[in-house]
């Protein structure tokens, strides 16, 4: 029998960060995957700026950064008739070599570490999972299935076994289990929890059946008439699609519509030939590596993401419709939340209580960001393409210029989201110390840096070069805003005490000093309580009771 504190089903990002998560504060866990590796379908194609932040945190967003497109590729996003025809809408962003030169220069909503990068999935899990395998005591196992499992009461008891039944079962008892095993989540249903929210969205694009297909061809771009982008989209009345690139050189992750009553579930490697010509305009030479077919039109989450002793993070906990590329950045999200409160609940820093907190503050984040996507789902998907689109008429002249009216404002809602990205909030959470301001108003285009208790800490780049958040590092951090020496010492009897009050429950506080213009105002307050997962949980002038602030951000008062 195995005996580990965590057991985490499934290998996907969400469980392969939590794994990092856990690892880094040197708590064993064991992670199972049915699936013989990482991803080798390219899946998500987008890695939003906050999950590159938390990257950062861990120390490998700049080798997240190296992969996917190289990195003079651009990173467009274009809207055509046919691929090879009309240019209808375009949004121009950075490279990834201008990101990283670019985000130092930036301010208001986009303030950051980090800024978005287009890499597929398949390359940043082998990344985390890399980092994950280095921690000791953390076993990842893919190619192992979870049989089956019991929540004791003190424990749980699950039964797993190699996925080719090779070998007999093996008993684990674990202290806690994590299933992050998809959106047919074994442990979800053997909870007998289901999802909650809006399903079978009927659209003429990103509602229904879809159609997959990841291949290889080097005419693509060689084809396409038009400035070089990152991800192309189709809108006709035939076969509305989007083509993304996957290395920026001949691999190419293709999405499209399916009509009533098309067999899509039967298609073969040269019916996806077919359905990529149509969207292309033009036959092409192409390697067909994969075709399956999936069910956009969703916006769901989990009914519960925790019922005793098991918990659920990633497409387990919610499914989402991938306008916005949401759905694996919020996974990855859940992930930090829970990892940090595992991590000092296994320490005897927290009560068993703080866990209670994972689905009071990441279930509303799961609807916000599920309503958020399925907002994006609309805009593209409820316009209307027609025919007309591609007349050599005045007709189609001016139904080409009503499209790229609509279409220039639906692709900077969708992906200019500097307030989906890094306004999710934690408003309300018990272990939240409120201090009676109210945030910015919520708008997925729109971010204003704030430093109300309950979201993401005010980023700012320091006179030696370091981001903010590079010196707040993985643990509880205390920031200590001053625009002089002379008034550090004024705080400091209130720094020992909450150093102090943090100590006595085994934390052990980093306290950064920063004397930078313009941060004490930005933050409001001279003392800024920051969690393990770079969420404000308590900020003042001055605190009276420490000990009575560190308890109830440790959960101790729950």
């Amino acid at each position: 029998m195995i005996d580990i504190p965590v057991l985490i089903i499934g290998g996907g990002p969400s469980g392969l960060m939590l794994a990092n998560e856990l690892g880094a504060r040197q708590v064993p866990c064991l992670l199972v995957d049915a699936k013989p590796s990482t991803a080798f379908n390219p899946q998500a194609n987008a890695t939003q700026a906050r999950t590159m932040e938390h990257y950062r945190r861990h120390g490998f967003a700049h080798e997240v950064r190296q992969q996917g497109l190289p990195p003079d590729h651009p990173t467009d996003i274009a809207y055509f008739t046919r691929l090879t025809a009309h240019e209808l809408a375009r949004l121009s962003l950075p490279t990834a070599a201008q990101a990283v030169k670019n985000i130092r220069q930036m301010s208001g909503s986009w303030s950051a570490a980090e800024l978005p990068h287009r890499v597929s999935q398949k390359y940043v899990e082998p990344i985390i999972r890399r980092h994950a395998e280095k921690w000791p005591g953390v076993d990842i196992r893919f190619g192992w299935t979870l049989k089956r499992f019991e929540d004791q009461g003190t424990h749980v008891d699950a039964w797993i076994q190699p996925t080719d039944e090779s070998q007999p079962e093996i008993q684990v008892r674990t202290r806690h289990l994590v299933g992050a095993d998809g959106p047919r989540s074994l442990v979800r249903h053997q909870l007998g929890i289901g999802y909650e929210g809006a399903t079978g969205m009927k659209r003429g694009y990103m509602g229904g059946q879809m159609f997959a297909v990841y291949f290889r061809s080097p005419e693509v771009y060689q084809r396409i008439p038009h400035a070089r982008a990152w991800m192309y989209v189709a809108v006709n009345a035939q076969r509305r699609a989007l083509l993304a690139s996957v290395d920026g050189v001949s691999e190419f992750a293709f999405h499209a519509a399916i009509h009533e009553g098309e067999p899509a579930d039967d298609w073969t490697a040269e019916d996806a030939r077919r359905i990529v010509q149509q969207v292309m305009g033009c036959e092409i030479a192409m390697e067909v590596l994969s075709v399956q077919t999936w069910t956009a039109g969703h916006a769901l989450v989990a009914q519960a993401l925790a019922r005793g002793r098991v918990f659920l993070i990633g497409d387990a906990a919610h499914l989402f419709t991938p306008t916005g590329g949401l759905g694996y950045n919020t996974g990855v999200e859940d992930a930090v939340n829970l990892g940090w409160k595992l991590a000092a609940v296994h320490h005897g820093q927290a009560p068993e209580a703080l866990l209670s907190t994972y689905a009071l503050e990441r279930k509303p984040i799961g609807h916000r960001n599920t309503g958020y996507s399925r907002q994006f789902a609309d805009s593209v998907g409820l316009f209307p393409a027609t025919e007309v689109l591609e007349e050599d008429s005045p007709a189609g002249e001016a139904a080409r210029a009503q499209a790229s009216t609509h279409l220039n404002a639906h692709v900077r809602l969708e992906f200019n989201i500097p307030g989906v990205t890094f306004g999710g909030r934690y408003d309300g959470s018990p272990v939240i110390v409120g201090d009676g301001t109210s945030p910015p108003p919520d708008h997925p285009n729109v971010y204003q840096p704030t430093a109300c208790p309950g979201g993401r800490p005010p980023h700012a780049w320091l006179s030696d070069g370091q981001s903010l958040f590079d010196v707040l590092g993985l643990g509880w951090s205390l920031l200590v805003l001053s625009s002089t020496p002379s008034s550090d010492q004024v705080l400091t009897a209130q720094v020992e005490g909450l150093r102090a009050a943090a100590q006595t429950k085994g934390v052990a506080l980093n306290v950064v000093t920063v004397h930078e213009p313009g941060l004490l105002e930005l933050y409001e307050a001279p003392l800024v309580l920051v969690r393990p997962d770079h969420i404000v949980a308590w900020r003042g002038h001055g605190v009276q009771d420490p000990s009575a602030v560190v308890d109830q951000v440790l959960g101790w008062r729950l």
